[in-house]
């Protein structure tokens, strides 16, 4: 049997995922080691036999466990205006969640 792939939604965005993989995702709320489960768009096989696309969504059909609550490296923002001694500088850490796929439906 081939493995299965899914694409799933959170955080305003898409990721490709499999069984066994870590991601990093937009911050959920959660405690280390909680179960979690994801919108699911999209279920398939590696080989390609098996497609079932959800319109819009089949619903929570893959689940995962957070790992880590953290945050990113620092990312600088700095404003600009050339010949007026304008200078704004601004840090800023985003917040992430580390989750591995525990299983696809």
């Amino acid at each position: 049997m081939a493995d299965k792939i899914a694409v799933i939604k959170t955080g305003g965005k898409q990721y490709k995922v499999k069984e066994g993989q870590t991601i990093k995702i937009e911050k959920i709320e959660g405690e280390k080691d909680k179960k979690i489960k994801f919108e699911t768009l999209m279920t398939a096989t590696t080989d390609g036999k098996e497609i079932n696309i959800g319109k819009p969504s089949l619903g929570a059909k893959v689940e995962g466990k957070i790992i880590d609550q953290g945050r990113n490296k620092k990312v600088l923002v700095v404003k600009y205006k050339n010949k007026t001694r304008y200078l704004r500088t601004k840090g800023h850490r985003q917040a992430f969640t580390k989750v591995e796929i525990s299983g696809i439906a």
